[in-house]
């Protein structure tokens, strides 16, 4: 690729000054990714990879530290709608799911298919989860069905069918608590199983979360893992006790709190959340339809408050971003990334990185000419609407 050279300026506002902390970005190139979409950007447990799942049905892989292209894993026949890395005992492999029906394990190094589920062709899968001990049992959602398999086998063991009315949208295993399954769905609601045993809903159904309109990502959070954020359809978030299945935060109205406390234009949606253990710390990440984001603290505690941005990160993106993926140690990824704060990637097609300095050592080479650096702000003006 022919490399394109530009000057980006970006803000950094200081504290009790007027001055601004201004970067240069030089001698880039573009990513080739065109009208395909980004959907999911997932790390390898070591971060010596990320795959990115795009709209062609392919996920491609790179490096996280230096933009490498490593290649390509094809096969999926639809949409693939999850992608994750195995944990340490099998570090190269890649699940991905799709809504041609399958689940499939990718071996990262030949970029070959290795293994594979079919639920069927007029199946859709929207979300699965490894768990128990050396993650055997595999859990997906599947239309309004919860199914499990036992990944040694590929044979299905069990086939949850009442819980939920609609599409199982998310199901997670609990980490720290591998036998406990949390699935979501566009119901509204949240069932917490108990996985152990004979699989079957009249024992194993422990509770269940009515959040009243249609769930699309949740996460945990907290002290081992014993609360869990919830983002809807309509762009509330919820904080929960699973185990007590009790309310601890509701936002019906988080995009006009974060909106209110930036400068910039309103959020349209949120892209995701990201929990700090170190700082026991919770972010919402919300976005503008121009493809501006902001990093938004939110305190779950008594009445619940979302605060004004900690990172906004402006000018790389022109349309809705689908994949926040951060490398800073403080927005919950590696303690040494290189002076990178993270990658983005969208609905404009572009994988976008940031950086979180000026470090000199840096090879720019590989950014793309969409990018700009993080940009830091402090503002504490709330924004007036006059709607």
């Amino acid at each position: 690729m022919e490399a394109t050279e530009m000057d980006v300026e970006v803000e950094e506002h200081l504290p009790n000054s007027n001055s601004f902390k201004r970067f240069g970005l030089r001698n880039s190139i573009q990513t080739n990714f065109g009208d395909d979409y980004v959907f999911q950007i997932a790390p390898k447990h070591d971060w010596s990879l990320m795959a990115v799942s795009l709209s062609t049905n392919a996920v491609k892989l790179y490096s996280p530290m230096n933009g490498h292209f490593f290649g390509e894993c094809k096969g999926h026949s639809a949409t693939i709608n999850n992608i994750s890395f195995s944990g340490p005992s099998t570090p190269n492999l890649l699940h991905s799911c799709s809504s041609d029906g399958t689940i499939r394990a990718w071996d990262t190094r030949s970029l070959q298919e290795v293994s594979c589920v079919s639920a069927g062709p007029s199946q859709e899968i929207f979300s699965f989860s490894f768990g128990e001990s050396g993650d055997n049992l595999l859990a997906a959602g599947l239309k309004s069905q919860v199914f499990f398999w036992d990944w040694r086998t590929k044979k299905q063991v069990a086939c949850l069918e009442e819980s939920h009315m609609d599409d199982v949208t998310q199901v997670h295993f609990v980490p720290d608590h591998q036998k406990k399954l949390v699935s979501a769905s566009v119901d509204g609601l949240m069932c917490i199983f108990d996985t152990g045993g004979d699989i079957n809903e009249d024992d194993h159904l422990e509770s269940v979360i009515n959040v009243g309109t249609s769930i699309g990502k949740v996460g945990f959070l907290g002290e081992r893992n014993r609360k869990l954020w919830c983002l809807t359809h309509i762009e509330t978030l919820s904080v929960w006790d699973w185990k007590d299945a009790k309310l601890e935060a509701n936002f019906e109205d988080a995009r006009s709190l974060a909106s209110d406390s930036w400068t910039l234009d309103h959020v349209d949606y949120f892209v995701d959340c990201h929990y700090s253990g170190e700082d026991d710390c919770l972010w919402v990440i919300g976005g503008t339809t121009a493809g501006t984001l902001g990093y938004f603290p939110v305190n779950f505690e008594g009445k619940g408050a979302i605060g004004s941005p900690e990172a906004v990160l402006q000018g790389g993106h022109t349309g809705t971003v689908r994949s926040v993926l951060p490398m800073s140690s403080k927005w919950g990824g590696p303690a040494q990334s290189r002076g990178i704060f993270g990658w983005t990637g969208g609905e404009d097609g572009r994988l976008c990185c940031w950086l979180s300095d000026d470090s000199s050592d840096i090879n720019r080479s590989w950014i793309s000419s969409s990018l700009v650096v993080k940009l830091l702000k402090t503002r504490r003006k709330s924004r007036h609407h006059p709607y």
